[in-house]
């Protein structure tokens, strides 16, 4: 039976082989995959996400404990997709026309995963076309990311077209301020991966 504080703390850790190790050999057990996710690997991310809130984690713990998570869900996701497991909702995430930079859009996708929610990564330098095929695909929030004051008004672009949709769109990055999605009308904003997976909990009913 695995030690669910085991795979919590390997995962915090960042050690990947250690976390596909405990994974796959629970798996082959026959154990079930649900109660790896609710017991240690959602609870693993919520944590190392709070402390990186209260700066007590960095940009760096963060990243190689979410590529520690995403070891483990590889293993788990098809078997997620064949047990009909209910997504918490779909959330399509990219950044923004113009921008290249995808650290904090990855974060933020394997942390939205992580807590239940099927994700349509559309990759970097999104137009609104592109964020359509998100859309099309299922999705009710959009989630923009930039981290360029040149490529920041483009969100504005994305808020205007989703317009009376029926769609959300979320925003973050580095220049990115509350007052900002206020001003260009957003529905919410997040300082932080952590952050905008609460905030994806608030649109989507979850506590």
């Amino acid at each position: 039976m695995t030690n669910y504080d085991t795979l919590k703390a390997a995962i915090i850790k960042g050690s990947r082989n250690d976390v596909t190790a405990i994974v796959k050999a629970a798996i082959d057990a026959g154990e079930d995959f649900n109660a790896l996710l609710d017991k240690a690997m959602i609870p693993a991310m919520r944590e190392i996400g709070e402390k990186f809130s209260r700066n007590e984690a960095y940009v760096p713990e963060l990243l190689i404990a979410a590529r520690a998570m995403q070891s483990g869900l590889a293993i788990i996701e098809p078997l997620l997709a064949a047990s009909g497991r209910k997504s918490h909702g779909t959330v399509a995430i990219g950044t923004v026309k113009g921008d290249l930079h995808d650290i904090g859009k990855n974060l933020v996708a394997i942390m939205l995963k992580g807590a239940g929610y099927d994700v349509v990564d559309l990759g970097v330098n999104c137009d609104v076309a592109k964020f359509d095929e998100g859309v099309a695909k299922g999705a009710t929030v959009v989630a923009c990311s930039s981290l360029l004051t040149t490529t920041m008004p483009y969100m504005r672009d994305v808020v205007e077209h989703f317009k009376g949709r029926g769609v959300k769109v979320i925003i973050g990055g580095a220049p990115i301020t509350q007052a900002y999605a206020d001003e260009i009308g957003a529905f919410g904003y997040s300082e932080d991966a952590n952050g905008a997976v609460k905030l994806a909990d608030a649109i989507f009913g979850r506590k």
